[in-house]
């Protein structure tokens, strides 16, 4: 009897399996970090054999850890870090060069020519995206000026190009199926949004041959077949991470939205059946979804979210759990007038500054490892304030209630804080694997698992709420002293 659907969540820092039951209970979950390579500055990579192996072994691991019988497993889905970019040789499955992640500016000059040739207006209108080294296109151009050969052998289809989720979709297929979902290829600025396919003028100004590109589909279909202890079992979803989570959170309708506090944060509002052209810096990207017609969001992208917090721990050594940020933060009444700008690999919406790096200001004798802990934190909120009233801005509504999931979304100072800076009622699902549940839910729909996305509605449970509480006066304070703070770090 099939009684789970296996959710494959990449991630930017970690590799995770979650099983969910019918019920969408968490039956077991299994999470694997990987390797960060910095080989330069405002450079990152990551190992694509590492990515597979890592999740592989999750996925391997928690079906042994928990006892399933494969045969007890009606699908899987799979969600992923998106823009990250690999090339791959079609006939020995290995990577040509090491995955260059989202966050990577190396093709920064590209960009740069891109607007030169007057491409912005075209990119917008076409893929609903701003011109940035974020997308995977520009990756993909740099991997062919730098890697020796590989343009040419890409224009006979001998090296193949993927997102994470058509990376690992190829290698647990053995290589039978090439192939994205529509909210990853929304993600390269390469994809026409509008007609569903790859465009022509993007293509030929990078010199991207489409016979390296993958074929496109639905988030929530049948891809292929996984081999697990001798059961053929169904991949029927990919979908990059966002659109999962804001699927997970069953925001299926207009108007209705989540933050995920990941590695970065992600603001996505489902804005219906057309997408919506934003005025104030966001992105128009693709739900997910499971008709071959999808829906479309709304989307603000900050670069360094929860990062900072990794960054607190690893590099400055101001905490040795991350947990521990929540109580260190809470140890002071505020900041005492410090602001961090975690502008690491640049500012993302609403400010789309390739250049901005990271500053701290308002530094005094009398400033204690703990303010600057709180300061990281509030960071994080701040930036998300950005992106929801660049948001509101758009749509011209006051967001008044905000769904949120991630892993920093467990800690409460910030969901809090959030609350305050932003005048709006926070709701933290039971569930707060989103992401993987998005995945799973969309697998669940396509394999016939779950009946439909009212039974989905009907198993999502909120299960903590943060209200406002700080006054306005305080809070005008505190904005304008982040804002002052982020023209110090523009390039």
């Amino acid at each position: 009897m099939e009684n789970y659907i296996l959710a494959l969540d990449q991630g930017t820092t970690s590799s995770r399996a979650v099983l969910f039951d019918k019920q969408q209970n968490i039956i077991g979950m299994v999470q694997k970090e990987f390797t960060q390579f910095y080989p330069n500055e405002g450079w990152v990579e990551h190992d694509p054999m590492e990515i597979y192996s890592s999740q592989y072994g999750v996925m391997m691991e928690l079906i042994t850890q928990y006892n399933i019988n494969p045969a007890q497993i009606a699908a899987i889905g799979i969600a992923n870090q998106r823009e990250t970019t690999i090339l791959w040789d079609r006939k020995t499955g290995l990577p040509v060069y090491n995955a260059i992640v989202w966050q990577c500016r190396r093709s920064a000059g590209i960009v740069d020519k891109l607007v030169k040739d007057g491409l912005g207006d075209h990119i917008k209108k076409t893929t609903g995206l701003v011109i940035d080294a974020y997308f995977s296109g520009t990756k993909i151009k740099w991997l062919f000026d730098n890697v020796d050969g590989i343009k040419d052998r890409a224009k006979r289809g001998d090296i193949l190009f993927g997102t994470v989720d058509s990376w690992l979709l190829w290698k647990l297929t053995q290589g039978t199926v090439h192939a994205t979902d529509y909210t990853n290829a929304s993600r390269t600025m390469l994809f026409d949004i509008n007609t569903l396919d790859w465009d022509n003028t993007l293509l030929a100004a990078l010199d991207i041959p489409r016979e390296c590109l993958p074929d496109v589909r639905p988030s929530g279909f049948i891809y292929g077949t996984v081999a697990i202890l001798g059961k053929e079992i169904p991949i029927a979803a990919l979908a990059g991470d966002q659109q999962a989570a804001l699927f997970g959170q069953c925001c299926f309708e207009k108007g209705e939205a989540k933050n995920t506090y990941g590695t970065g944060c992600f603001l996505l509002m489902n804005s219906g059946d057309k997408p919506c052209e934003s005025k104030n810096g966001l992105l128009s990207t693709i739900a997910a979804g499971t008709s071959t017609k999808p829906g479309y969001a709304l989307e603000g992208s900050v670069f360094t979210g929860g990062a900072v917090v990794q960054w607190l721990r690893d590099e400055l050594r101001f905490i040795i759990d991350s947990a521990d940020s929540d109580y260190y933060a809470a140890k002071v009444p505020d900041t005492g007038g410090v602001y961090i700008v975690p502008a690491f690999t640049g500012l993302g919406a609403p400010y789309w500054d390739m250049y901005a790096r990271g500053i701290i200001t308002g530094i005094t004798r009398g400033t204690k490892r703990y303010h600057i802990i709180r300061a990281a934190l509030e960071s994080i909120a701040y930036q998300s304030m950005d992106l929801i009233h660049a948001m509101e801005k758009d749509t011209g509504n006051q967001m008044k209630t905000l769904k949120v999931d991630g892993g920093a979304c467990r800690n409460d100072f910030l969901m809090q804080f959030q609350a305050d800076i932003q005048d709006a009622v926070i709701e933290r699902p039971a569930v707060q694997e989103t992401t993987a549940l998005g995945a799973a839910s969309l697998a669940g729909l396509a394999a016939g698992f779950w009946a439909n996305t009212e039974e989905l509605k009907k198993l999502w449970k909120c299960e903590k709420t943060f209200m406002p509480a700080m006054e306005a006066h305080s809070r005008e304070k505190f904005i304008s002293g982040w804002h002052e703070a982020v023209g110090r770090s523009r390039s």
